[in-house]
């Protein structure tokens, strides 16, 4: 049952996260909402490994939380699931190329995507912005007694961190560096700050 939820999934965030990795994330918080699968703080996590190792982005946080929840079955299902509604569209897409090619109607399509596609990797951004800038603190009881409220604080290492590996890219001599360079110094300070 696992395995067939895994798959259904990710077939939905294959078959609407028009724009690649990145525009899958906002489908991917909704899905840790509602399946109980992985946090926000687990996403973020997510993102950082996808964003670090080879391959297309959505597909390696498709493997990652397939993995995660059923191990190499469960990461190959839900890669499959991800991956499925853009083979069957190539497929669909390739036998019809010639004929629409010069089609007012399939270019007025695409033009439409992409401000949808833009949107949508922008409030990835933005999640992703504020689940690394600021962390939830929980404030002093209220007057009445009635609970404790939730405060969002600024992460001040965190943005050190991304204006000091900005201004280090603005080098010239450090621009030539591999980004896996980059990657690898942000990686073992992040640790350095969880510690």
């Amino acid at each position: 049952m696992i395995f067939l939820r895994l798959f259904f999934e990710f077939f939905k965030t294959g078959l609407f996260a028009v724009g690649g990795g990145l525009a899958t994330i906002p489908f991917l918080h909704d899905m840790g909402a509602s399946t109980g699968w992985f946090t926000n703080a687990d996403l973020t996590t997510m993102i950082a490994v996808s964003e670090s190792t080879p391959g297309p982005m959505g597909v390696n946080m498709a493997t990652y939380v397939g993995f995660h929840i059923a191990g190499i079955p469960g990461a190959v299902i839900a890669t499959l699931g991800l991956i499925t509604p853009s083979v069957i569209v190539i497929l669909i897409i390739a036998g019809f190329l010639q004929k629409f090619r010069q089609s007012r109607t399939v270019d007025a399509v695409f033009k439409g995507l992409r401000p949808a596609s833009t949107a949508l990797i922008a409030i990835a951004g933005l999640s992703v912005a504020k689940s690394i800038f600021l962390f939830h603190e929980r404030g002093h009881a209220l007057p009445d007694g009635t609970g404790v409220p939730v405060v969002d604080v600024i992460y001040v290492p965190a943005i050190v961190l991304a204006v000091v590996v900005f201004a280090c890219m603005q080098n010239k001599k450090l621009k030539k560096l591999h980004p896996i360079v980059f990657i690898g110094i942000s990686a073992v300070i992040g640790v350095l700050l969880q510690l």
